[in-house]
């Protein structure tokens, strides 16, 4: 049996490997590319990755993030996802403990974390990311002390409703304020696909109230950090970055963010 102070140290090790495997993910299915052929190579000539040189993080640093062939840099993305990942899995095993619930939390920030890179570099949040989330997030709403299978399917349909109807809505908007402005984006649509089924995958997770308070943080988020420079530079929001974000912050601060909230504006003594 582990000791309780050297489960977080063993989760992070295992997030280090998801890390690496997500940063693969990320880049190959927006693309259709398939994740398993071929293994992992060089972005620039194309050599084959050896064992020894695809530790998480200790590999990039050793070969001073450049490639051991060509010795072209290697972009810092690869050890700073994994890095990153890591982090998510011993932090959410120290808050949760060696519980099924700190499994739950884990894969639902690698999902969203993986939805965040997709969506920031290509503009595609990939149906792997999104519909394959969402199955697992409601067999894991089945876990003992979950959120429970009713909550998880009917966060998942509101999640998806709720999107779509800001789609169709924002997208009728867009066409009587602004004329031709979609089309000069390069788009029919004020939100893509993508994103919608993305709130089906968050639904899943957190249920309706965390559908609503990852919509309204999000948009907040989209508008506030992104929206000046969509507006200027004509380029569209990659509301998925800032979805991922709210529901990150949705499922760790999600209960006292309510909380303080309705105490602000009066509702609960």
């Amino acid at each position: 049996m582990l000791d309780q102070g050297v489960i977080p140290v063993v989760a992070g090790l295992f997030g280090l490997a998801i890390g690496s495997f997500l940063n693969v993910c990320s880049l190959r299915w927006p693309q259709d590319e398939s994740v398993v052929s071929p293994p992992s190579r060089c972005p620039s000539c194309g050599e084959p990755v050896r064992w020894h040189d695809n530790i998480p993080v200790l590999s990039w640093l050793l070969l001073r993030g450049r490639c051991r062939s060509c010795k072209e840099r290697i972009s810092v993305q690869y050890p700073l996802v994994e890095l990153t990942t890591g982090l998510v899995w011993a932090g959410v095993f120290v808050a949760h403990g060696p519980t099924l619930e700190s499994l739950r939390g884990s894969v639902f920030l690698t999902v969203l974390l993986g939805v965040s890179l997709s969506d920031a570099r290509f503009y595609i949040i990939p149906d792997q990311f999104s519909i394959g989330g969402a199955i697992l997030g409601f067999l894991m709403a089945f876990f003992p002390g979950g959120i429970g299978w009713r909550s998880s399917l009917i966060g998942a349909v509101v999640g998806y409703g709720a999107l779509w109807l800001v789609a169709v809505g924002g997208t009728w908007i867009i066409r009587r304020l602004f004329p031709g402005r979609l089309e000069e984006a390069g788009v029919d649509q004020a939100m893509g696909g993508g994103d919608i089924k993305m709130m089906a995958m968050v639904g899943a997770f957190v249920g309706v109230w965390g559908v609503a308070e990852t919509v309204f943080i999000g948009s907040v988020l989209a508008l506030l950090v992104f929206g000046p420079v969509s507006f200027i530079s004509k380029r569209l929001i990659p509301l998925g970055v800032f979805l991922a974000v709210a529901g990150a912050v949705t499922y760790v601060w999600g209960q006292p963010l309510a909380t303080w909230y309705l105490t602000t504006v009066g509702i609960r003594p």
